[in-house]
């Protein structure tokens, strides 16, 4: 099952989470806080983000990455796929159910 790592600024990750989940494309999203160093544009940035872990199907992954790419902010988004190799079976089960 894949997940969709994401980095988004504080003041929009949460309408980036609610919103993927209101158009169903994600089951769950986990919100990390955490703090990025970062070359953009010839400086070094140093600033507070928020980590997206967006759980997902493999039937929607590609929808669930271009929704999120059109609806970031940023003009160049931190959007990586990560797939489980092993993923309890209930938990399988309760993703694919809930994204439909």
């Amino acid at each position: 099952m894949p997940t969709l790592f994401v980095t988004a600024p504080p003041d929009a990750a949460a309408e980036l989470a609610s919103d993927v989940l209101e158009e169903r494309l994600a089951a769950c999203v986990n919100r990390l806080d955490c703090r990025s160093t970062y070359r953009w544009e010839g400086e070094v940035h140093d600033e507070d983000e928020e980590i997206l872990l967006v759980k997902t199907t493999e039937e929607r992954v590609d929808e669930c990455r271009e929704w999120l790419e059109t609806e970031h902010p940023y003009e160049v988004p931190c959007i990586e796929r990560f797939d489980a190799s092993e993923t309890l079976p209930s938990f399988a089960e309760w993703r694919a159910d809930v994204v439909k």
